[in-house]
C-alpha cells in the first residue's frame, strides 16, 4: 500500500501509453543542424586553446549567471567533498534497492554503496580512502538522510518502469565540443516516435529556475541521441517530498538549444579572452570566490540582507 507521498508522485508523473506525445522524425535532426551551423564559427577559437571543450549543465548555468564567478571557480582544482560525494553515494544506494530482490534498509544500502565506491578506481574511490572516520561518518549520515526521504517518498520502482540511474548522457558536436551529464533517475521507454521517458533530478533544498534548465538540457541531449525526447522532467524535492515536472515540447527544446548555443558562446568567448567577462550579481554571489572584494557582489548582498525579515534584528545582535 502506498503512503499519500508515493501516490502523488505515481499521479504526476503517470500516464497512459496514449497520452504519450508524438514528434515529428525531423526534429532531432532540426536541432542537431541548429546548433553546428551556430557553433560553427566558434571552432577555430575553441581549438586554438582545447582539443575539445567540455560543457555541462553546471558550466552552462555558471556562465549564463555571472561571467567572472564562472572563471573564478573554473581557475580552482576539483576536490570531493562530503557535500559532493554524498549524491553519489545516495545514488549508489538507490540503484542498488532498486536491484535486490529483497526490502532493505537505508543505511544498509548507503554501507554497501560507500565499499563499492571505495573499491572503484577512480577519483572518488581514492578520496573515499583519504577521509577520516569522522568525514566518514557524515557522509554515511548525510547521504542515509537522501536515501531514507527516496525510500519513503517515491513507490517502488518496478521492473516494467524501466528505471535507471545516473544514466549518461552526450552529445559531440564539430569534434570539438562535448556536452555532456548524468540523469539521477529515468523512467520509462520510448515508442517508436512517441515519447514515453521520464527524466528526473533529486534535489535538496528549494525550487530555483536552472533547476528546469538543467532538464531541458538533457531533454535535448536526449533528443538529439534518440531521435525523440522524453514526454516529461521533474525535479524531485527530497526535503519537500515535492515533484516539480515540465512537459517537454518542441518549443522547450528549441529554447534548450538557443541556450546552449548562447552558454557556449560566451564560455568560448571569455575563455579565449575574446573580450572581459561580464559581472552580475545575484543571489549565487554567497558563495562566489570573488565575492570579498567585488564590490557590486557586496552591494548585492547588503540590500539582499536588508530585505529579509528580521534583519534590524540581526543588525542589533551583529552590534
Amino acid at each position: 500500500m502506498l503512503n499519500p507521498a508515493q501516490e502523488k508522485v505515481l499521479e504526476v508523473l503517470g500516464a497512459p501509453r496514449a497520452q504519450h506525445p508524438h514528434f515529428e522524425p525531423s526534429l532531432q535532426t532540426e536541432l542537431e543542424a541548429l546548433i553546428e551551423r551556430e557553433l560553427a564559427p566558434l571552432v577555430e577559437m575553441a581549438q586554438a586553446s582545447n582539443d575539445k571543450t567540455y560543457i555541462n549543465k553546471h558550466s552552462i548555468s555558471q556562465i549564463m549567471g555571472c561571467e567572472q564567478k564562472f572563471l573564478a571557480e573554473r581557475a580552482i582544482p576539483f576536490e570531493w567533498s562530503t557535500a559532493l560525494a554524498r549524491g553519489s553515494i545516495a545514488h549508489k544506494a538507490i540503484e542498488l534497492s532498486m536491484h535486490r530482490r529483497h526490502q532493505t534498509d537505508a543505511l544498509t544500502l548507503v554501507d554497501e554503496a560507500l565499499d563499492r565506491l571505495s573499491e572503484a578506481e577512480d577519483y572518488l574511490g581514492d578520496w573515499l580512502h583519504t577521509i577520516s572516520e569522522t568525514e566518514r561518518a557524515e557522509l554515511r549520515a548525510e547521504s542515509n538522510d537522501r536515501v531514507v526521504k527516496f525510500l519513503e517518498c517515491f513507490p517502488p520502482l518496478k521492473t516494467q518502469w524501466q528505471p535507471t540511474t545516473e544514466s549518461r548522457l552526450r552529445l559531440e558536436v564539430h569534434d570539438c565540443f562535448v556536452f555532456s551529464g548524468k540523469v539521477d533517475l529515468t523512467l520509462g521507454s520510448l515508442e517508436g516516435t512517441k515519447a514515453g521517458k521520464v527524466l528526473i533530478d533529486f534535489k535538496t533544498g528549494g525550487f530555483a529556475q536552472n533547476h528546469h534548465e538543467d532538464l531541458r538540457f538533457y531533454a535535448l541531449i536526449e533528443c538529439i541521441r534518440v531521435g525523440v525526447p522524453p514526454r516529461r522532467t521533474a525535479s524531485y524535492y527530497l526535503d519537500q517530498a515535492r515533484l516539480v515536472p515540465e512537459d517537454i515540447t518542441t518549443e522547450v527544446l528549441f529554447a534548450a538549444a538557443k541556450r546552449l548555443i548562447a552558454a557556449t558562446t560566451k564560455i568560448i568567448e571569455t575563455t579565449s579572452s575574446q573580450r572581459p567577462a561580464k559581472l552580475a550579481a545575484g543571489p549565487a554571489c554567497r558563495w562566489c570566490p570573488l565575492r570579498v572584494d567585488c564590490e557590486t557582489g557586496k552591494r548585492y548582498l547588503d540590500e539582499d540582507r536588508r530585505d529579509e525579515p528580521n534583519a534590524d534584528l540581526h543588525d542589533a545582535i551583529s552590534e
